[in-house]
């Protein structure tokens, strides 16, 4: 919902529905543009045609006059050319014969006259980009109203939505904020009690229960800040970091018999912020523990290399990927039974775009998967 009521997206369909629209008026548009094309000559043709009429009367008026000097009608814009009965050039009003291939030209036979004038060519040339122009403006005015129309629609439209997004966000801040601490307390006391009663069962279950929530709690909380919170880069000891979040993950993982098989170089340091570093080794090894067999066990390792900083592998026995192009989407599961919310590596996939961090996956189904991470 935050990315429908998002303004730029907003644009985005505005002006996709403006061209749609555009589209479908540009039948009616190119009909219109050859009408007016048609009238415009219409119009050109008269004014040539009004002009020779001009100057046919000027003539019959001097053959009735006594006057011996005979005043040409003038125009600005229309040449016109006299020839005698022997097709010689009597009098025209321009040296320059019009070659313009958009040229409208009118022939008339005159009646003996005292000039000896027997033919007359009236002709005018024209521009159709006044036409274009007149065209193009119209399209661009419906074009803007459709968009500015589209926009303030959509606009209204989602603003119950809008509201609605907003209310969600305030819960969810305030749901959040309420889950932190009772999560904190819960974990606290069931790991005193594992001290205490080490060999109790339903401590060990319910402390992983605990482990589960607060793995779920943390990536429904990252994927709710990354738009608004900036996650700094810091200087990060990859070793003794990776070392304390496999420690976590090893009650969960011997509630099904899983040993984590560790094999980390000394000293690999990196710059990356904690929490997203957390966020891609969280979601790998719960991810691998998930979809693992009973009593199989998970390599962990961590190397530098010729080319990175730090190359991290996680390596699972289990039923492997079906379909590996999706399992980066989010709400994507591989398999409903196992639970979860499909967003763990929607979230490690968008930490690794934001660093340049290379993802590699191989799998075999009913063999394993291997998620390879390259830190450059």
């Amino acid at each position: 919902m935050q990315e429908l009521i998002n303004k730029n997206h907003l644009i985005k369909i505005s002006v996709w529905y403006s061209l749609f629209i555009i589209i479908l008026i540009f039948v009616p548009s190119y009909f219109y543009t050859k009408s007016e094309i048609q009238n415009y000559k219409i119009n050109q043709t008269n004014l040539v045609e009004q002009y020779a009429l001009n100057i046919q009367r000027a003539i019959y008026d001097f053959n009735r006059s006594k006057n011996d000097i005979f005043f040409f009608p003038k125009s600005f814009n229309i040449n016109a050319y006299i020839y005698d009965s022997k097709e010689e050039l009597i009098y025209s009003t321009s040296n320059i014969k019009l070659v313009n291939e958009n040229i409208i030209s009118k022939k008339y036979l005159l009646n003996e006259n005292r000039l000896d004038a027997k033919k007359l060519i009236v002709e005018k040339s024209f521009n159709l980009n006044d036409v274009y122009l007149k065209i193009s403006i119209l399209i661009i005015s419906v074009g803007l109203f459709i968009f500015i129309s589209a926009y303030l629609i959509l606009k209204q439209t989602i603003t119950p939505y809008k509201k609605a997004n907003n209310y969600l966000d305030r819960f969810f801040n305030d749901a959040m904020h309420e889950l932190k601490t009772p999560l904190g307390i819960l974990q606290l006391n069931l790991e005193l009690l594992e001290e205490k009663n080490s060999d109790l069962i339903e401590v060990k279950r319910s402390l992983n229960a605990v482990k589960n929530l607060q793995l779920t709690y943390e990536d429904i909380e990252y994927l709710m800040k990354q738009k608004r919170v900036s996650y700094t880069k810091e200087n990060i000891d990859f070793t003794l970091f990776l070392r304390h979040r496999v420690e976590i993950f090893k009650s969960l993982a011997q509630a099904k018999s899983i040993k984590l098989n560790e094999n980390i170089e000394e000293n690999i340091k990196i710059s990356i912020n904690r929490i997203e570093l957390q966020r891609v080794i969280d979601n790998t090894i719960s991810n691998a523990i998930k979809y693992s067999n009973e009593s199989s066990k998970i390599n962990i390792t961590l190397k530098k290399d010729s080319d990175y900083k730090a190359v991290l592998s996680i390596e699972d026995f289990g039923k492997g990927i079906k379909d590996k192009n999706k399992i980066f989407e989010r709400y994507h599961r591989e398999e409903e039974i196992k639970g979860g919310f499909g967003i763990g590596l929607n979230i490690v996939k968008h930490i690794c775009k934001k660093n340049s961090i290379k993802i590699e996956v191989t799998s075999q189904l009913d063999i394993g998967s291997t998620f390879t991470y390259y830190f450059s």
